[in-house]
């Protein structure tokens, strides 16, 4: 893929512009930006889904193959995993395009030959000959537990990411665009994912916020740097794309200093000399009666010689080369409002046990004290949201007994951001939320970037940064004493989640984390880590 001066925006704001780029084989693009710099909008244009404002895009072949994979899989009512598969994967398409071309050959339509041809060549390049017996294989390999029949509306959030993997691991297409395809993903599915992308001979475009699959996976990084309006393109791999951009941030503030510095001083000079020649001229004008001529005419002569310097350093402040000051990034200075503490015991479950259909949670005992900070781990679909639940009274038990303690005031950060996912209006919802009038509602908010674009439109349209960055804001809205997050980094952009990472290194209430995220494991302390595997919940 070839893109030359490509420019999207929204309405009258300008997203980015003269982007230009070259995907060959097996190259492995990172794209990065902060949230809203126009990140899933440059892939819907890579992916032929939206027309750019300016530029082109261009493939070789022409009849390359290109596979868009969203953000949020889409599970359509009524289609069943196969369905999704063969949708996710091209095949589907390419079925269609299939028989069209076979009705057309048998109504002997001018041209239909090399229509089928092609159609058929399309069809065995995305993998369609044998896509059911592969799907089978993967889904089996993946531990997606489900008939292939099964709808994708009846998945839980842990076989829809499997299934979405799946998606992935099964296309053969020329190239890939994949919109935070880490989102979700348990370890073991994160391992997959790397050694499938790395593996590629296919190019590949990736939006992803792992900083540790970025590092990995990724051979150049695109940035889209919304602060400075610019577009920069950086060779290597992840670390060096950070070391670079820090380095290019650096000289950009001393070049700008460097010039403001000497503006600053050709500017007083001038000052100096249009005074010190306009007072010699007074002088000369007021002892215009001097008897010496030869004082006089000096007087003048140096006044005149003052304005012809003052003229000169006009003329250095004109050819002094301007160098625009670095627009400073927005950045989220975020903290987590402190409720009184609770009791000495937070959260308690006893022989607790959690059945939904053939899946058993327990029998657990469990007890989480105060300011205890733990980190729960597991593979997708082995029980962590259900544990949460049950921690948290959420979730009914089918055995066993659970409470919260004295005092403890939650607050959460749930995988499915459900709060902000209604039709009603953002600053509605979350002033009734935080308990908060809409002035203050609309401070907060503002503070997590969210202005006045996004708290007028219902809820539900909002990205899913857009959402998670709500949820972070109730959190210094309302004070907390039990913190909640699961899998919080989802759809975060890098510098929000190092942000998040600072506010929990000053929490002093109770936390409780689960979350993929290997660099966030690392960042931030806990104190005892629960493994979930099948149901059972080990402390390591």
């Amino acid at each position: 893929m070839v893109v030359k001066g490509l420019s999207a925006g929204h309405g009258e704001r300008m997203l980015f512009s003269g982007l230009d780029l070259v995907v060959s084989p097996g190259d492995v693009v990172g794209l990065v930006g902060a949230n809203g710099a126009g990140k899933s909008t440059l892939l819907r244009l890579l992916a032929g889904l939206d027309r750019p404002e300016e530029g082109r895009i261009t493939l070789a072949p022409v009849t390359a193959t290109v596979g868009h994979l969203p953000q949020e899989p889409e599970r359509r009512p009524g289609e069943s995993v196969a369905g999704f598969l063969g949708r996710r994967t091209g095949v589907t398409r390419a079925q269609h395009d299939l028989d069209a071309a076979t009705q057309a050959i048998v109504e002997q339509a001018a041209g239909a030959d090399d229509a089928y041809s092609l159609a058929l060549e399309r069809w065995l390049a995305l993998g369609g000959a044998d896509l059911q017996e592969r799907a089978e294989e993967v889904a089996a390999d993946l531990g997606l537990a489900v008939g292939l029949d099964q709808p994708m509306t009846s998945l839980s959030g842990g076989q829809a990411a499997r299934a979405g993997l799946a998606s992935l691991l099964l296309s053969r297409y020329d190239l890939f665009l994949l919109d935070e395809p880490t989102n979700d993903l348990d370890l073991d599915g994160l391992d997959r994912l790397e050694r499938f992308v790395t593996g590629l001979r296919a190019g590949t475009v990736l939006v992803s916020h792992d900083r540790e699959f970025l590092a990995r996976t990724v051979s150049r990084v695109l940035e889209l740097d919304l602060a400075q309006q610019q577009v920069n393109l950086f060779g290597g791999g992840y670390q060096s794309y950070l070391d670079e951009r820090e380095l290019a941030r650096r000289h950009a503030r001393e070049a700008y200093e460097e010039y403001a510095d000497t503006r600053a001083q050709l500017e007083a000079r001038a000052r100096m000399q249009r005074a010190w020649a306009d007072k010699g001229v007074k002088n000369a004008r007021r002892k215009q009666s001097d008897p010496d001529k030869f004082v006089r005419n000096f007087r003048i002569d140096s006044a005149e010689k003052q304005a012809a310097k003052a003229k000169q350093t006009d003329r250095m402040l004109e050819r002094l080369e301007v160098v625009d000051e670095p627009r400073k990034e927005w950045e989220l200075r975020m903290e987590i409002a402190a409720a009184p503490r609770s009791g000495t015991v937070v959260a308690t479950l006893r022989e607790a046990v959690v059945r939904r259909g053939a899946f058993t949670l327990g029998p657990v005992d469990l007890e989480i004290g105060w300011a205890d900070r733990v980190a729960i781990t597991g593979a997708n679909g082995s029980g962590k949201t259900t544990l949460l639940g049950a921690l948290l009274g959420r979730i009914p038990l089918d055995g066993g007994h659970g409470a919260l303690g004295p005092g403890v005031v939650v607050g959460e950060v749930d995988q499915a951001r459900g709060l902000f996912a209604g039709e009603e209006p953002l600053i509605e919802a979350f002033a009734r939320e935080a308990a908060l009038v809409p002035g203050e509602a609309r401070t907060v908010l503002a503070k997590f970037g969210l202005r006045a674009v996004h708290v007028l439109r219902s809820a539900a349209t909002l990205s899913p940064g857009e959402r998670t960055r709500a949820a972070l804001a109730l959190l210094q809205a309302r004070g907390v004493n039990l913190l909640v997050l699961d899998e919080p980094t989802n759809h975060l952009d890098l510098p929000a989640i190092e942000q998040l990472e600072s506010a929990l290194a000053s929490y002093e209430g109770t936390l409780l984390l689960v979350t993929h995220d290997r660099r966030m494991l690392e960042a931030v302390q806990v104190d005892r880590r629960l493994g979930v595997v099948h149901g059972t919940v080990v402390e390591n």
